[in-house]
């Protein structure tokens, strides 16, 4: 790839990826799709916002309603039981307090301490392909993101079971919160689903529960996703160079984009990209495709600038606090899987997961 294309060679890849979007929200994917051709566009009382310049804006100057029905935020809330601060919904000094607190747990400190507990499991998960079987990619991100948030939450609950509740209070909570008319029983399943992760992981601050269920769901959809993309455009001499790994993994994360909108709700009125908003306008911020996701496939060789590859954590002080933790952890597992050079066998996707995603992903050694 040269100028920041479209490579051939990634076609296989990109065609693959682009399922997760189309099997768990068609209509709004295409929908995204058909209006990128502008940097922002208005749909009655919904933004549409794609450019990056305007994705930033929106992020660092526009004043936002963080606790809104249909916001990061208030699905965020949702999934925890409603129960305390959940850093998305916060401004001012608590905001600042609780990003603090995050960043011991979340900086370098911190995610060397995580590392120790998912360091093994890469290396037990990459015994099946040295033997010729295949392994699921989305049970080893599980049990990864599990263990994680285990840690977080100061739980002994087994892993795999605790990062399944933290993906089902996270899904219902965002069906909940979809735009549209009410959807019957949506907002009771939210409130079982949190009730269950509570009860399984027991008693724990706000802040360190929505670390942990965020942890999860951008694990278990982001790992498997990349791994996909390395198996089907050859990406695998790249994951094993240590110098290229760092360069891989950044593009991996900017093209996979875990969470591709981010929902947001203008609290006052405003501009973003030179159009006019209003106090009450909904803004759909695409990550994706600020991040250059749909135009630029991925390569530690001309890797995008990180000022454009880190869009997809957001921007500005709301930045999503977990960007280590992420880049470590893929790059651990790409680095135990690499030396296999995994192909695809079968792959489902999940079409009721909060972030678009596998439901499995089976691979096995390629060489």
């Amino acid at each position: 790839m040269t100028g920041g294309m479209l490579d051939p060679a990634h076609a296989k890849a990109r065609r693959r990826d682009r399922r997760v979007y189309l099997g768990a929200h068609p209509l709004l994917f295409a929908l995204l799709a058909a209006t990128r051709g502008r940097g922002v566009r208005r749909l009655g009382g919904t933004m549409l916002v794609h450019d990056a310049d305007a994705y930033r804006e929106a992020l660092t100057r526009l004043p936002l309603d963080r606790t809104a029905a249909g916001t990061t935020g208030g699905a965020a809330r949702a999934a925890l039981g409603g129960d305390g601060d959940v850093l998305f919904d916060q401004e001012g000094t608590g905001h600042r307090a609780d990003r603090r607190s995050l960043a011991g747990r979340l900086g370098s400190a911190g995610v060397e301490e995580l590392r120790s507990l998912w360091r093994p499991l890469p290396v037990r998960w990459s015994a099946p392909p040295a033997g010729g079987g295949e392994v699921d990619v989305v049970e080893l991100a599980r049990e990864v993101a599990g263990r994680v948030a285990g840690a977080l939450l100061g739980s002994d609950a087994d892993p795999p079971a605790l990062a399944r509740a933290a993906a089902r209070a996270a899904a219902t909570s965002v069906r909940s919160h979809l735009p549209g008319p009410p959807r019957p029983g949506a907002a009771a399943a939210a409130a079982r689903a949190a009730a269950g992760l509570r009860e399984l992981a027991g008693a724990g601050d706000a802040l360190s529960s929505m670390v942990a269920v965020a942890a999860v769901n951008t694990t278990v959809a982001a790992v498997p996703r990349a791994v996909a993309w390395c198996a089907d455009a050859g990406l695998w001499e790249q994951a094993a160079d240590a110098e290229l790994r760092p360069r891989l993994v950044a593009e991996l994360l900017r093209v996979t984009a875990a969470s591709p909108v981010l929902p947001r709700v203008a609290a006052a009125a405003g501009s973003v990209g030179g159009c006019p908003v209003r106090g009450g306008d909904r803004l759909v911020l695409v990550a994706r495709h600020a991040a250059g996701a749909h135009r630029r496939d991925p390569d530690a060789g001309d890797p995008a600038g990180p000022e454009v590859a880190r869009l997809v954590f957001g921007a500005g002080p709301h930045a999503c606090p977990g960007a280590r933790l992420a880049s470590v952890l893929l790059g651990d597992v790409l680095e135990e899987l690499a030396p296999y050079r995994p192909v695809v066998t079968r792959a489902r996707v999940d079409r009721r997961a909060a972030l678009p995603g596998w439901r499995s992903l089976m691979v096995r050694a390629g060489v």
